[in-house]
């Protein structure tokens, strides 16, 4: 079937891209398309990676994460485990040790480094999962509704953290994202989408009651991100 028709963005690189939409819009689809995963007709171009005549790295951050809580891995094994290629019972990578522990405290969750990865909370497991996609050293890095679960004080928190370390590590973020107050307020550019683009732009160029008619339908009107 096809899902998305007349999808066409240039997403500025090392700024943070929100991708709004109704459900079923086929936000998940461009993303998949993105990380080629899908079938599709068109370019996708990553200008940047393609000037060094090399293919973009990414790094992705599901919403939710399918796994056996009962696993006996700590927070730093469950990291290692995805970079070091000895196995885990012959113990960590004295050279990626390091990396792992410098990633732990870029996310804020060095605290936690020797805690079982199970017994974490949803939004630890988040925190850890973002590591996990930084440790790839991403171009693009790709968040699927990073600020899910959690209230407006900590969607806020979320988002000045990936600020933070976008800045320090200069990468590309997109991000799948239904809160429109966070989109306001930390997206620099939108993409709103529903089986087409129906705009793109800064937010509060593209965030008008007429756009949003047209990507999510009788809409009520912006949220107020000051309040």
């Amino acid at each position: 079937n096809r899902i998305l028709n007349d999808v066409c963005a240039s997403i500025p690189q090392g700024l943070s891209t929100a991708i709004v939409g109704p459900n079923g819009a086929g936000k998940t689809t461009l993303t998949l398309a993105i990380l080629n995963q899908l079938p599709y007709e068109g370019r996708v171009g990553f200008p940047a990676a393609e000037a060094e005549g090399r293919a973009p790295r990414f790094g992705f951050v599901p919403q939710h994460l399918q796994f056996d809580r009962n696993m006996p891995l700590t927070v730093t094994e469950y990291l290692l485990s995805g970079i070091q290629r000895k196995p885990l019972f012959l113990g960590p990578s004295k050279r990626l040790l390091p990396r792992v522990r410098a990633i732990l405290e870029d996310v804020e969750c060095s605290h936690f480094a020797d805690r079982r990865f199970g017994a974490l909370s949803g939004g630890e497991i988040q925190r850890v999962l973002l590591a996990q996609a930084l440790l790839q050293e991403p171009d693009i890095l790709i968040l699927d509704e990073p600020t899910s679960g959690v209230d407006l004080k900590g969607g806020r928190l979320c988002c000045e953290l990936l600020r933070r370390i976008r800045e320090t590590r200069s990468f590309t973020q997109i991000m799948i994202c239904h809160d429109l107050a966070i989109v306001t307020a930390h997206a620099d550019r939108v993409l709103c989408l529903n089986h087409a683009a129906t705009a793109f732009g800064k937010p509060h160029e593209v965030l008008t009651h007429k756009v949003l008619t047209e990507t999510f339908g009788l809409h009520l009107g912006l949220p107020d991100v000051h309040g």
